[in-house]
């Protein structure tokens, strides 16, 4: 029976939108500590920061956790290695292959360089013979840190807008092949990314909501915010421009049915409205207490989450 998670037009389901949202969350999460990074917010001893040490875990843990919810959705599960040998620069599934080896090797190799005394004293424990090793190779690439983080942040901005061009190349589905989709999901991923860091932060670390780090985050809201509103309207407008399938599609979106209140309620107003005019009126003192920031942060993270299940849901709706 067709219904909102099940109809004929659907490929891509759920496990496909939470990795989205995983990515999205990964790539801004680490876009964000190195822009920190190189503003100099994170202190002298990096491998003191906070935020830093959230995102070492977060950043790999969330892209592994999606990695492996899109092997599962594969019909042969186990040839995915097969993808990772294999290039093809005309297929957007391998040039994303390509774009996550890049990333895990430069983030692995950032995370490595900053936190090496910590790495040295689980090698000491676990295998006292490789210590030495690990030393020398850490140290080696420590000489070309700057260029590292570097690619880093370029293969993370990369990474964070080819979640809208893996489905924007789905030519069949008017709403998804759209150009205004891979920046919309490089902010939206942004967003996720600031707000998964400031909660995760908050509530393992004993950070001050009144630091320097946490103070600029949280100037980085409105304007993000602000461009997603944008780029939404910018991505409906276009369809409507575009006329016969596209602008079907848009109303089919957000004209009514389940999608549409999805839209309406979970993307615009619990992840962009509330947290918007919840920053707007609250005060200083507020703003900067503990439960508002997990309210807020949780907010933004649902509304994210909302808007990749509504893309990929209600974009497979209608075909061209």
């Amino acid at each position: 029976m067709s219904s909102p998670f099940h109809f004929p037009s659907l490929v891509w389901g759920e496990s496909i939108a939470i990795y989205l949202f995983l990515l999205g969350i990964s790539a801004g999460g680490t876009m964000i500590s190195i822009l920190l990074k190189r503003r100099g917010l994170l202190g002298e001893n990096l491998a003191e920061s906070n935020i830093l040490r959230c995102n070492a875990i977060l950043a790999p843990v969330t892209i592994m956790i999606g990695l492996i919810l899109l092997i599962f959705h594969l019909v042969r599960p186990w040839t995915f290695w097969y993808l990772m040998f294999n290039y093809q620069p005309h297929s957007i599934m391998s040039i994303g292959v390509m774009l996550f080896q890049v990333y895990m090797a430069m983030l692995c190799l950032w995370i490595a360089i900053i936190f090496k005394d910590l790495i040295l004293s689980i090698v000491r424990k676990i295998v006292p013979k490789l210590e030495n090793f690990v030393a020398k190779a850490i140290d080696f690439f420590a000489r070309f840190n700057s260029v590292i983080e570097t690619i880093l942040l370029l293969v993370s901005i990369a990474l964070g807008a080819y979640t809208g061009f893996l489905l924007s190349a789905l030519v069949s589905y008017p709403m998804l092949n759209n150009p205004v989709l891979p920046i919309l999901f490089l902010i939206s991923g942004t967003s996720s990314g600031i707000a998964a860091i400031m909660l995760f932060t908050l509530l393992f670390t004993k950070e001050k909501t009144t630091s320097k780090a946490m103070s600029y985050l949280h100037s980085l809201e409105f304007p993000v915010v602000c461009s997603e509103l944008f780029l939404l309207f910018a991505f409906f407008f276009g369809l409507y421009l575009g006329g016969g399938q596209k602008t079907v599609s848009m109303y089919t979106a957000i004209g009514g049915g389940f999608w549409s209140y999805v839209f309406w309620s979970g993307v615009v107003g619990i992840g962009l409205i509330l947290p918007l005019s919840l920053t707007l009126i609250a005060n200083e003192k507020l703003k900067h207490q503990r439960k508002f920031i997990y309210l807020t942060t949780g907010l933004t993270l649902l509304g994210v989450l909302c808007l990749r299940f509504f893309i990929l849901y209600a974009g497979q709706m209608t075909l061209a």
